[in-house]
């Protein structure tokens, strides 16, 4: 058995396989179907200040080799979260991480200041793909001044472990990633979904209630692959691979290019127990080729 211990920032995971926000729920959904304990982390869904109702439906697409989503963040509100959510999932044997949404600065930093009290809760990821609607709705992550400013804001505001979450819809995702890591950011996780849509042609309509919507799954792979290898040479804290990871090899790939752990998300809505499954075949892989760690082959791409 191999150690496949990692640390992102002052996080300490098991294995390096965790899941992807929005896909798993609060992780007591896949209590009965998955030994929870032997994930590395847990990422839960999407939470803002306010409650949110979501988009309406249709929200969601199949395409080919991937899915398209426009759920809209729907959930009850961090207090809820708070009073309901948290006192049942604080004892989940697992890093379990809040992924952190908003719609504008104050909005992020209070929604983290509120987290940052919960004991059990020892990191956060920062969605900063969401729309900035004191600017006008121009997404937070795609220019690095307001990517920057919502990470310091919810640096002040955040003592512990802080990920940062980057949207892969912009021409230059190593300017975003340095500039999210010079505001305080303790790691990035990339990517975020691609903005695409869907057609029926027969309707002559959009699929989406929202006309354009997050495309992943495999679809998307080779992106996330090719920026989490830019962002790993492009920055000094450790790296978060997602994007379209079905498998072990696939996680094994991200890892490769430089990512110290990987998160697993639409595989989840397949097989319910693929992050076990996957963080299993990192072992195997690394026993097969005689490695003592899993933090031997990060970053050991040879190009």
């Amino acid at each position: 058995m191999a150690d496949l211990r990692v640390n992102i920032g002052n996080l300490a995971l098991k294995n390096p396989v965790m899941t992807a926000s929005g896909t798993f729920g609060y992780g007591e959904e896949f209590a009965d179907l998955v030994d929870l304990s032997a994930i590395g982390g847990i990422i839960v869904k999407g939470t803002t200040l306010h409650k949110r109702e979501g988009n309406p439906y249709p929200r969601m697409a199949e395409t080919p080799s991937g899915m398209l989503n426009a759920v809209g963040l729907q959930n009850k509100g961090v207090h809820y979260f708070v009073d309901h959510i948290y006192p049942r999932i604080k004892g989940i044997d697992s890093q379990m991480i809040v992924n952190v949404s908003g719609s504008c600065v104050e909005d992020y930093a209070e929604t983290a200041a509120i987290i940052n009290d919960l004991e059990k809760i020892p990191a956060i990821e920062l969605n900063i793909s969401c729309p900035n609607v004191k600017h006008g709705g121009m997404t937070f992550g795609v220019q690095p001044q307001a990517a920057a400013e919502v990470v310091s804001a919810v640096r002040k505001a955040y003592k512990k472990t802080l990920i940062v979450k980057l949207t892969p819809n912009v021409t230059d995702i190593t300017e975003i990633a340095k500039a999210v890591e010079g505001a305080g950011a303790d790691a990035v996780s990339l990517i975020n979904t691609m903005l695409g849509m869907a057609i029926d042609v027969e309707k002559r309509k959009p699929i989406l209630s929202t006309v354009t919507g997050g495309l992943s799954g495999p679809a998307i792979k080779p992106v996330a692959l090719r920026m989490v290898w830019q962002v790993a040479k492009a920055v000094g804290v450790p790296v978060v691979g997602l994007g379209g990871i079905m498998n072990a090899d696939d996680a094994i790939a991200f890892l490769l290019a430089g990512a110290t752990a990987i998160e697993i998300g639409t595989a989840n809505f397949i097989d319910p127990a693929v992050t076990v499954k996957v963080a299993e075949g990192i072992n195997a892989y690394l026993d097969r080729h005689g490695y003592h760690s899993v933090k031997e082959i990060i970053g050991a791409l040879e190009v």
